[in-house]
């Protein structure tokens, strides 16, 4: 009888070329199927929760899977993670029902974009935050940040990417705070377009230095003109940290 399971996990994605498998480079799903596969014993495909760019990490993240394999899913993490290099660790199995879907059944998702602000560098934060040199007034940036909030065209701050049905999410939250050296940038959404959230924090980091308003975001949102916003962020600081879903796979 087959099975579907949601598997919870976690990874560093500085090695990766992100979620999504690819033709020609090292994705997370693809490492994941490969170690699958050779736990379950049968071909696997996973359906992830989303589609994070190349260097972006996960502290959580959700994919599905079919199996046939009666393993007891108590005893899946474990033999999974054992093929698994590791950067990538599952660390739960759940049975969900057949219409689940790791994108699809995906009721919201939080990302967290940290910098490292500070006039010198951290070897400890290399590609795991954006280190920003010159200092940046984090009160600024949450004045910016509240302007995202609701439901908006978010054209202007998406790349040129995959084409969806419609570029209009609703924002519930973008929280911005400062702890010593870290500011940590805590959006939360419905769904996101392509390196949206990295130009959310590209646009809030303009108005920290001066270049923008907080009060001009409303337009520039409503221009649809990505080059009004700010500039994409670099992925490393990039990090999905929480999802929401009705089964209890987290």
């Amino acid at each position: 009888m087959e099975r579907n399971v949601a598997l919870k996990l976690m990874y560093n994605g500085t090695a990766y070329h992100g979620w999504q498998v690819q033709k020609n480079a090292v994705s997370v799903a693809e490492t994941l199927e490969k170690a699958l596969a050779a736990t379950v014993g049968h071909p696997v495909k996973c359906t992830g929760a989303g589609r994070t760019d190349a260097g972006v990490h996960a502290e959580t993240y959700v994919a599905n899977f079919r199996t046939t394999c009666r393993i007891p899913l108590d005893k899946l993490p474990l033999a999974v993670n054992t093929r698994l290099p590791n950067d990538i660790v599952v660390v739960k199995a759940t049975q969900v029902p057949d219409g689940f879907n790791a994108i699809g059944s995906c009721q919201k998702k939080e990302y967290t974009y940290k910098i490292y602000n500070s006039r010198l560098g951290n070897p400890f934060f290399v590609d795991r935050a954006w280190f920003y040199p010159k200092h940046l007034d984090e009160t600024v940036m949450a004045q910016a940040a509240a302007q995202f909030a609701g439901t908006h065209d978010f054209r202007a701050v998406r790349s040129m990417g995959t084409e969806t049905r419609t570029t209009v999410r609703t924002v519930y939250y973008f929280d911005v705070e400062r702890s010593g050296d870290l500011i940590s940038c805590r959006v939360c959404a419905n769904g996101f377009l392509y390196n949206m959230v990295r130009a959310m924090v590209g646009t809030i980091v303009y108005a920290a230095e001066g270049k923008l308003a907080p009060e001009d975001i409303p337009a520039i949102l409503e221009s649809g003109n990505r080059t009004l916003a700010g500039p994409t962020v670099p992925p490393g600081g990039l990090y999905m940290t929480k999802l929401w879903y009705e089964e209890d796979v987290l």
